[in-house]
């Protein structure tokens, strides 16, 4: 007769709406139903449901897990070396999130770890403190900003300067490319949005493509960081935005 959903409920950890949810969009259905009419899961489904939890476990949205585990391509050892790899990068980063914290609880803070001579050194009247209340006002307490807090509390002020560097050469190309009258999805512009998603992702967090659209869309929203951006190149934050939707579709292709 298989199990009831209160049984899978109870020895999966997931409630029984969560699995009605599912049953209703098609992404685990119940394959048997008792002589009364109500689900009934086998042991297959349980293995299903064990996939689609590891998958939400790591962030994957519903439609994208069921992307992963209707493909008629993948076998089961595809999902399980997927799954190694992805808890081996989870395991990864968050010893490196545990070393962060801990240089951060001895320094008795996260964030900037400079002196405010550093601080004027590396840049100037330009305080990238000013930008963090925004930012902790819409992703605080998240795995990505508590990772971004983390990392940036073990950067020196070498780490820093690289950083700004890296920030200054990406700007005089961008705004290169504007001058140039060259539209937000060109090639050149969505190549230098994914520069720029991917310099987050070396120094803060994984930043994904659809992240780095939330990201855009502060850049017009929140003051300060329109001013940063439209001081590299006036008009550039709303070519930038643009340009990494463009690249998110690109990456979605």
């Amino acid at each position: 007769m298989g199990y009831s959903v209160g049984q899978v409920s109870g020895f999966a950890g997931v409630t029984v709406r969560t699995l009605h949810h599912y049953d209703a969009i098609g992404l685990l259905s119940p394959s048997g139903r008792s002589t009364a009419g109500h689900r009934r899961y086998a042991d297959a489904d349980l293995d299903r449901l064990q996939q689609i939890l590891f998958y939400r476990e790591l962030g994957f949205p519903l439609e994208e897990v069921a992307v992963l585990l209707d493909d008629p391509h993948a076998d089961p050892q595809e999902h399980l070396r997927r799954q190694h790899r992805l808890l081996t990068e989870r395991i990864g980063e968050l010893q490196r999130m545990a070393a962060a914290v801990e240089h951060a609880m001895e320094a008795k803070k996260m964030g900037i770890n400079l002196t405010p001579e550093e601080k004027f050194e590396v840049f100037g009247d330009k305080d990238p403190e000013r930008y963090a209340e925004e930012s902790a006002r819409r992703w605080g307490g998240t795995y990505s900003h508590d990772l971004a807090q983390a990392r940036a509390a073990t950067y020196t002020k070498e780490d820093w300067q690289r950083m700004k560097d890296e920030v200054d050469v990406w700007g005089a190309a961008y705004g290169d490319l504007m001058d140039e009258g060259l539209a937000p999805g060109s090639e050149e512009a969505m190549d230098l949005a994914e520069a720029h998603r991917r310099h987050i992702t070396t120094w803060f967090f994984e930043c994904h493509p659809k992240a780095h659209v939330g990201l855009a869309e502060m850049y017009l929203a929140d003051e300060n960081f329109h001013a940063f951006y439209d001081a590299i190149h006036e008009g550039l934050p709303e070519h930038l935005h643009a340009a990494v939707r463009a690249n998110a579709r690109r990456q979605e292709a």
